[in-house]
């Protein structure tokens, strides 16, 4: 035996024989998928086991799922996860073992339970739902208030997606003629470039983010995959939703669950066109609260005006009483002045009277004619009294009165 010699195939076919022999059954295996790829109707995959510690690779393996498999696995596992196959999911396969002598080894997939995905991305759900409010971001758009007049604004959505021209629509259709402005950021809104292109949106808008600019952010998707939806479940692009400074509303269409974006933006809401609704109702509010406020003051000023009327009409009828008593009144007043002007005339002349009298006297005893009779001259140099003989010089001619008539001098001397 030890001479004997096997091409290639025949001693393929022994291990095949071999492990078939060996490995007859069946298998369930738990597996991280660092691999998924369909073509011509088969999935092609990759099958690794990560050390827990050290996230190591400890084992590799191919698998396979043959199309007519293939065909019945796939719906029912979206279906159930929400999310297709793809790298980085844990899985939970049945398979069996099978070697070809062409193509080698592959564990062929007879079925997938979902139940087993589903498990593991609710745990990583739940460990970044954890991880944010440690962080204490979770909560911070809750925080935050759609503006009274949300007119402007940023949508986060696919250039040409179906949803993206219902949300357009919805708004420039509506029943009360408001207009709003509206800016798309174009981003990828289904695969594994959901995170990073959606966060380079968010920094585009925060780079243009003044109080001129935008009231809210509208995340929206339509028109895709209701399955493709796990690029909405990342640590990175919730923190940046979180902490975002403008309230950002999402409407990324699936009912099925909340995603962890929709769980950490200002508000949720199914569809592109209910977030145009939304939008379109905060302004209707407004709008009610103006006209409530409207009637309001124009009922108060009415009832002001009623009553103004009230009291010029109630002033209107007592205006000939009052006049009347206005007349009565100051009639009386006359009468009684007229009573008391004869005596304070009578008073006011005998005060005068007296004060004349005084004034005579004592402008008596300033007549000069008094002074000359008791012996007293007065000279006089044109017209003025002397009252200093250095007034005088030699010449001037002088008068001097006294009580019996005048005498005229020249004189002749200053001495």
């Amino acid at each position: 035996m030890k001479n004997e010699r096997y091409t290639l195939r025949q001693l393929n076919l022994l291990v095949r024989e071999a492990i078939e022999d060996a490995l007859p059954d069946e298998y369930w295996v738990e597996a991280e998928l660092s691999e998924c790829r369909e073509n011509s109707g088969h999935c092609y995959m990759e099958l690794i086991e990560k050390d827990e510690r050290s996230n190591t690779p400890v084992a590799r393996a191919s698998a396979k799922c043959w199309r007519q498999t293939w065909m019945m696995v796939k719906p029912y596992f979206e279906r159930t996860t929400g999310q297709p196959l793809r790298a980085g999911m844990k899985v939970l396969l049945r398979v069996y073992a099978q070697f070809h002598e062409t193509y080698g080894f592959s564990w062929i997939v007879s079925d997938i339970d979902p139940t087993y995905t589903l498990g593991d991305m609710a745990r990583k759900r739940q460990e970044i739902i954890r991880q944010l409010k440690e962080e204490g971001v979770f909560d911070l758009q809750h925080e935050l208030r759609i503006p009274t007049f949300a007119q402007r604004i940023a949508v986060i959505s696919a250039q040409n997606a179906a949803g993206y021209g219902d949300f357009c629509r919805q708004l420039e259709d509506n029943d009360y003629g408001f207009r709003f402005d509206v800016q798309l950021f174009p981003a990828i809104m289904q695969g594994e470039q959901v995170e990073q292109s959606v966060i380079s949106a968010l920094n585009q808008i925060y780079n243009l983010h003044s109080p001129l600019n935008f009231d809210v952010v509208v995340i929206i998707r339509g028109g895709g995959a209701t399955a493709d939806l796990s690029g909405f479940d990342t640590l990175a692009l919730a923190e940046n939703v979180a902490q975002f400074p403008i309230p950002i509303i999402t409407g990324i269409g699936h009912d099925r669950d909340e995603s962890i974006l929709d769980m950490v933006a200002n508000t949720r809401v199914k569809t592109p066109t209910a977030a145009a609704a939304l939008l379109i109702d905060n302004l209707l509010r407004v709008l009610e609260r103006l006209d409530d406020a409207s009637q309001r003051i124009s009922y108060a000023v009415n009832q002001r005006i009623s009553n103004q009327k009230t009291k010029i009409a109630t002033m209107t009828t007592l205006i000939p009483t009052l006049a009347l008593r206005v007349v009565g009144d100051q009639r009386h007043r006359i009468e009684l002045l007229e009573n008391r002007l004869p005596v304070a005339i009578e008073r006011r002349l005998t005060n005068q009277k007296h004060l004349l009298e005084s004034l005579s006297i004592k402008l008596q005893g300033f007549d000069p004619q008094l002074l000359l009779s008791r012996g007293y001259s007065i000279t006089l140099h044109n017209g003025r009294a002397v009252r200093d003989p250095r007034q005088l010089k030699p010449g001037d001619e002088i008068e001097t009165r006294v009580e019996k008539g005048t005498i005229h001098s020249v004189v002749k001397s200053e001495e």
